[in-house]
């Protein structure tokens, strides 16, 4: 997105990097398609110990662990310096619990920038679904005291800003019933469909591997891998014995790990996602939690691929269900869905080839890029 925004407008980046990021390497990539990128390493950043230790804070602080998590003086200080220095039109916060910094600064006498906040998700309601459904009862416990506190911290920044852009009409219409007067549009997440598309020189459908990939050290993916081993793998394997399913994606934790076999194979994070999906005969997202709209599921459509999704996995995405894409809640139906794709290459292909033309015609970065160009538009226009 930032890409194809530095293409008519000056970006600056002030942002926090947390311990597995590179910030010398971050910041040369960047350089290219910003002005000015200022990267301040989080001291919360970390995994295992120190992010337990934070949570345990969190239980008896007011803020939620989110907020806690990225309350770093040295981050409001390159702010300060950023913002005074130059005038800028426009704020863009990206994650509402970062609200807490004074982003509404400009050089002395003129005038203060509008702000814009990018809705990932709602983040309050991803809590509260772990809160109900979580895998241990020290989550469930954890999350429900967290997401209330979430809640009024994303709301705050949510109501004190000019806009939000959100990525599906469904967390639209759960922010708008809260603060019905927010200024919304939805911009869904998108592919870079030049990249992700179907190419002479990847490898062809196997007709036997069914493929999942994303960061699996989320809660909302560690469910869906669980899930699926677990409940819809089985019914698969027994009407298609040398099926094989892959699962594509970084820092899987030991449960999951366990779960790898003969026919069940983890391969980590790998640097070019793309031969992975097109040797595979289908793409599956069986989520049961989450938010927002799934860049998995765009991807995975401009790569022309057939996806089994479950209802919430393909929420926000505008495709037609059995066109471009299969829906199903029930594992016996989304092993049935999966077996049908296996046994059928050609129909897989047809459905391949219909979700790839969605892509292109709406789940592009550049569309996405003029959608909201559009809305940066129409809040620098409305009375101050």
């Amino acid at each position: 997105m930032m890409t194809e925004l530095a293409r008519n407008h000056d970006l600056t980046a002030v942002m926090l990097a947390d311990d597995d990021f590179d910030i010398a390497a971050c910041q040369r990539a960047m350089q290219s398609y910003c002005r000015d990128v200022v990267l301040i390493r989080n001291p919360y950043g970390r995994a295992g110990a120190s992010k337990r230790v934070l949570q345990i804070r969190s239980l008896v602080s007011s803020r939620s662990f989110d907020r806690l998590r990225v309350m770093v003086p040295a981050f409001q200080q390159a702010l300060d310096r950023v913002l005074r220095s130059q005038r800028f039109d426009l704020v863009n916060l990206e994650f509402p619990y970062l609200g807490q910094y004074a982003l509404r600064q400009a050089p002395v006498g003129e005038k203060s920038p509008r702000l814009i906040v990018d809705s990932h998700e709602i983040a309050y309601d991803l809590a509260r679904q772990f809160a109900a459904s979580g895998t241990s009862l020290g989550r469930r416990i954890y999350a429900g005291l967290n997401w209330r506190k979430l809640k009024r911290d994303e709301l705050g920044t949510y109501g004190s800003a000019d806009g939000v852009y959100l990525c599906s009409k469904e967390d639209e219409q759960r922010l708008l019933r809260l603060l019905p007067n927010a200024r919304t549009v939805v911009i869904p997440n998108a592919a870079d469909v030049d990249y992700y598309q179907p190419r002479a020189t990847d490898p062809r459908p196997d007709g036997r591997t069914v493929i999942y990939f994303g960061l699996l050290s989320t809660v909302p993916n560690i469910d869906a891998v669980n899930h699926f081993i677990g409940d819809i793998w089985p019914r698969i394997v027994s009407s298609h014995p040398d099926a094989r399913c892959k699962i594509v994606g970084g820092k899987p934790p030991r449960q999951l790990l366990a779960l790898a076999g003969p026919q069940i194979e983890f391969t980590g994070f790998v640097p070019d996602l793309r031969p992975h999906l097109a040797a595979a005969a289908a793409v599956v997202v069986p989520l049961r939690l989450g938010g927002g709209t799934r860049l998995k599921i765009v991807e995975a459509m401009a790569m022309g691929k057939a996806i089994v999704s479950t209802s919430l996995g393909a929420e926000g995405i505008d495709a037609v269900p059995r066109r471009d894409i299969l829906i199903e809640d029930e594992p016996p139906a989304f092993a049935d869905a999966v077996v049908q794709l296996l046994a059928s290459p050609d129909r897989a292909a047809e459905i391949g080839r219909s979700a790839r033309r969605v892509a292109v015609e709406r789940y592009s970065w550049s569309g996405a890029a003029e959608t909201l160009e559009a809305f940066y538009h129409r809040v620098l226009e409305m009375d101050p």
